[in-house]
């Protein structure tokens, strides 16, 4: 894909298939199945499904600040991903409870209707984004995340999100986790 455009319908698609699955996921899972723990992490199914959620949730925040270091010098973005880059042990903090009070304040329920209005903004403001605005590029931090690289574009972000799900998606322990992904 040429980083200057985004096939939108293809992102559309991902974005209603994450959603798709991520229903799948919860409605196949008893309270049980949620509480027990996944594979290759310290959270449980249900706080690994609010991190895959929170993926979603981020992409909007990280679009204001896109919008901001995308206009400036391409040594601002770098020196702020640098600063975040020598934070990522609070980050990494801040990023392993968040899942435990979200999964606990969401819950069942919560999870399910979050996703939905997360995914349907994205919906909006992808249709509602100008095509000049998928070239502007920054500099990321790369150590928060494997999926950051040292430069994104706003088409990358509206990716990010479905990259980060599906490769978590794997380490659930729900009837409908790594099989279905596979």
């Amino acid at each position: 894909m040429d980083e200057a455009s985004v096939d939108r319908q293809l992102v559309h698609d991902e974005l209603e298939a994450a959603r798709t699955a991520f229903h799948e996921l919860l409605d196949a899972a008893t309270d049980a199945d949620l509480r027990r723990p996944t594979d290759g992490t310290r959270w449980t199914n249900e706080q690994l499904l609010f991190h895959m959620l929170f993926g979603y949730i981020l992409v909007k925040p990280l679009l204001v600040l896109m919008r901001f270091f995308g206009r400036l010098p391409r040594g601002a973005s770098r020196a702020f991903a640098r600063v975040l880059d020598a934070g990522t042990r609070p980050f990494d903090v801040v990023n392993y409870l968040g899942p435990l009070g979200g999964a606990r304040m969401f819950g069942r329920r919560g999870l399910g209707a979050a996703f939905d209005r997360v995914i349907a903004g994205l919906h909006r403001r992808l249709d509602a984004e100008q095509e000049a605005q998928f070239s502007l590029g920054m500099h990321y931090p790369t150590r928060w995340d494997p999926f950051f690289r040292d430069v994104m574009t706003t088409a990358d972000l509206y990716r990010y999100p479905t990259r980060h799900f599906e490769f978590h998606r794997r380490q659930l322990t729900l009837p409908a986790g790594p099989q279905a992904a596979r």
